[in-house]
């Protein structure tokens, strides 16, 4: 489904369940991270791309305080509560959560929020490590912000977004994928600085496709060792007497590392290194070397998978099967929070389908499962429309 068709689909099936056009609709993005894998919640340096799959959210405002959502991709099915923080209480379903959790934090912050009816669909795939639920969040917040009149900044929107995944969802997440999702650019990644939201678009070389390869190895984040990863960091800065690990580089690191139980070690090492090598990277793709972003990429996997101990079998030979086909031509490692999902990788255009027909053949051989292959370009953040 295109981008036009989304929009027409869930422009259509408001109008035909609500009986009244939509007043605001909002499209965001998917995200990949090409490097920079838990940086972001340790105030640290990341480089994601937005991505041309989308969520869409379709608004009216009501009369009154009641809130009927509709989730196309879900049957249809629907959710109605009532806009009073106070009676927003947590549902069994998760997809639920992100709507109501918009409506808590909000609320929570003071907004004036009335009543309204809500439709939703997207085109993202679910539990590939692609921000579903953070493009949710930013079209949803981003609908709101127009209907309600919020004034509300793309930075702000994004920063509610993450609380609804902190502090609603419980999802620990960091600020990453909300903000390059709010504030992607077209054939460009963000270097992000996730200490003071500092953005620096970097140009992708029109010679490099973006292939991501799904594993399809679920995982859910909320339940999986996530947030016991960054668990281990807040430690590592308790134990330092720091208020980050951004206050550290590889070398000053040296003199205090021996301060930290071994395994907590392992994960702060893997941050600062990882922080060191999405600065590279920077300059890797400004300066198109794929022999550069070749091993940047590959010791990011490493990392991921040695002292981070978030990767899985299945990622790792997809990586391996992808690795033997590009050589150091192009780059490949696991994104998105670890144990399971999707690799992304930065080909040359014209090894895309040979690439895929590889990984096709042998992937399936080695794990008994089959990839799913998403070619994508970098694509502009959120925006709405009336």
């Amino acid at each position: 489904m295109t981008q036009e068709e989304l929009i027409e689909h869930v422009r259509s099936a408001h109008q035909h369940q609500f009986g009244e056009n939509a007043e605001i609709m909002s499209i965001a993005p998917a995200r990949v991270n090409l490097i920079g894998e838990h940086t972001d919640y340790n105030d640290g340096f990341v480089l994601p791309a937005a991505i041309d799959f989308y969520t869409c959210v379709a608004g009216s405002k009501e009369d009154g305080t009641n809130v009927t959502v509709m989730a196309l991709d879900y049957d249809n099915d629907q959710d109605q509560f009532v806009t009073n923080s106070k009676s927003i209480s947590k549902s069994t379903n998760l997809w639920k959560n992100f709507i109501r959790g918009a409506f808590f934090i909000l609320k929570d912050e003071g907004y004036d929020i009335g009543g309204c009816t809500l439709t939703i669909s997207g085109t993202i795939p679910k539990g590939a490590g692609l921000s579903s639920s953070a493009s949710l969040e930013v079209a949803l917040v981003s609908t709101l912000n127009e209907l309600f009149e919020l004034n509300l900044s793309k930075l702000q929107i994004a920063l509610i977004g993450q609380r609804i995944e902190n502090e609603f969802v419980g999802l620990s997440c960091g600020i990453m994928d909300q903000l390059s999702v709010a504030c992607g650019e077209e054939h460009k990644a963000l270097l992000m600085d996730c200490q003071d939201y500092s953005l620096k678009p970097v140009k992708i070389p029109h010679s490099f496709s973006l292939l991501i390869i799904n594993s399809n190895v679920k995982r859910e984040l909320a339940d999986s060792a996530y947030n016991d990863r960054r668990k281990a960091c807040e430690q590592a800065t308790e134990l330092l007497g720091i208020s980050s690990l951004r206050e550290f580089d590889l070398v000053t690191y040296e003199d205090v590392k021996e301060q930290l139980p071994p395994h907590i070690e392992k994960r702060v090492r893997h941050v600062l290194s990882e922080n060191d090598r999405v600065l590279k990277m920077t300059t890797a793709l400004e300066d198109c070397n794929a022999a550069a972003i070749s091993e940047l990429m590959k010791k990011s996997h490493a990392s991921m998978q040695d002292d981070y101990e978030i990767t899985v079998p299945a990622i790792d030979a997809l990586v391996k099967i992808v690795k033997s086909q590009i050589g150091d031509r192009g780059g490949v490692r696991m994104t998105g929070g670890g144990f399971g999902g999707c690799v992304i990788a930065l080909v040359p255009q014209k090894m895309a389908i040979t690439i895929q027909n590889a990984v096709a053949k042998s992937y399936e051989e080695k794990t008994g499962l089959k990839a799913s292959f998403y070619l994508c370009n970098a694509a502009n953040g959120v925006y709405t429309i009336s």
